[in-house]
């Protein structure tokens, strides 16, 4: 469920008329429900009822905008980080040190220190070179790095190849077989404490096979691992939990998902860490848009929107779907291809498409946009950076500016020895 819906025959954002905002702040403007952020937070939360020992901490690189997060640590969320500047914005909006999670494949040293300087709850390390960087400037620091090692499963998600990360050729952790002799030599050095596992398969999970398959390996590592005399007390199990993008669409509920994990992890003794993210503020977000002209088209026509791709590049990278409806709907449909001004032919969001039937000037929104929407978004062709609204009941206001074409050049710099 999302508080956007339409209200005699125009869509609204909890209860602000979508028209309000479009006129205020112009398009194209991601808007976000906090009622639909705050809602998805508990029902992820309740459906982790029958786990004692849990730790929540949402991905904040499917949504960094300060007021979003703002709006989650207020529901008692964490942070999964995968970058400094992720790491500093989680602790910006009011999360708590210990509760900032350090993930990605790629930290560099400087990030490493940033996050022991921060005191930040656990590192997740990624290969071994990693954790043996980590144990170094702990222990120059004279502090004890919490960590886990993450390991790759060697499960298909079933998901887009892009974003797989659980198949033994992906990037991400380390193989599940050499994980033990790994996890021996990393406990033992100084200024490290490795106290359990990770893992991650990958992102907009459909099926809950994957992820059951997944666990169940990872449950025996645990079980020869304690046998190895590692005290394992925390296994971080990642997040991916898919969304509806269209009709037809059914992936598991964060009910069926919570029940599965509660069953596979009973034995296992630990705390159970969760990094969600689509699954939080996927639905909570559309980006609104106005037709700027509909073109005669050689299979169907072509609604030109002024949003794009440097806006919205789901579609451009995975082909991935997005709902597309007329704010002010007439009951008339056609067949259409919605694209974006930019030059180029990935600027596609849709292929020949039945959608409410739009004309120049009209107003449109693309649904579940509040993941991997604002914050992918670019300056592509020298056009402006998207703005984005955060909306409470009937009130809403400007929570990341429109940065103007105008404003990023003044940020470059002619050499003056170019005559």
């Amino acid at each position: 469920m999302d508080h956007f819906a339409y209200r005699d025959g125009v869509l609204y954002a909890e209860d602000i008329p979508l028209p309000r905002i479009a006129e205020e702040i112009g398009t194209p403007v991601y808007v976000y429900s906090r009622a639909t952020l705050e809602r998805h937070a508990q029902v992820f939360r309740d459906a982790l009822a029958d786990i004692p020992r849990k730790h929540i901490a949402f991905a904040i690189k499917c949504n960094p905008n300060l007021g979003v997060l703002r709006v989650l640590a207020r529901q008692g969320y964490g942070a999964d980080v995968v970058s400094g500047g992720e790491l500093e914005r989680a602790i910006a909006s009011g999360m708590a040190p210990e509760d900032i999670v350090f993930s990605g494949v790629g930290k560099t040293r400087a990030e490493l220190a940033l996050g022991l300087d921060r005191g930040i709850g656990q590192f997740n390390i990624e290969h071994e070179p990693e954790g043996v960087a980590l144990a170094e400037i702990a222990a120059r620091k004279e502090m004890t790095a919490q960590a886990v090692l993450r390991v790759n499963p060697d499960v298909d998600a079933g998901t887009h190849a892009k974003i797989s990360t659980g198949k033994a050729e992906n990037k991400f952790g380390v193989g599940i077989d050499v994980a033990p002799e790994i996890f021996d030599r990393l406990a033992r050095l100084p200024g490290l404490k490795l106290r359990g596992i990770a893992l991650h398969i990958g992102s907009q999970l459909t099926s809950l096979d994957p992820l059951e398959a997944a666990f169940v390996r990872v449950g025996r590592l645990i079980a020869d691992l304690r046998a190895a005399g590692h005290d394992i007390t925390h296994v971080d199990l990642g997040g991916g939990l898919g969304v509806p993008y269209k009709e037809g669409d059914n992936p598991p509920s964060p009910a069926d998902y919570g029940a599965m994990v509660a069953r596979v992890t009973r034995e296992w003794d630990v705390t159970l860490m969760f990094e969600p993210g689509r699954v939080i503020a996927g639905n909570a977000g559309v980006l609104l848009t106005e037709v700027l002209w509909v073109k005669p088209g050689a299979q169907s026509d072509f609604v030109i929107v002024d949003a794009a791709m440097n806006d919205l590049a789901r579609p451009a990278l995975y082909d991935a779907w997005h709902d597309f409806q007329a704010v002010r709907p007439s009951g008339e449909t056609m067949t259409a291809s919605i694209v974006g001004p930019v030059c180029e032919t990935g600027d596609t969001f849709a292929r020949d498409r039945v959608i409410d039937k739009v004309a120049a000037g009209d107003l449109a929104v693309f649904r579940t946009a509040g993941a991997y929407g604002a914050t992918m978004a670019s300056t592509y062709n020298s056009r402006s950076l998207v703005p984005e609204v955060l909306v409470d009941g009937d009130r809403h206001i400007v929570v990341a500016d429109r940065i103007a074409a105008g404003t990023i050049m003044a940020a470059e710099r002619v050499p003056d020895w170019i005559d």
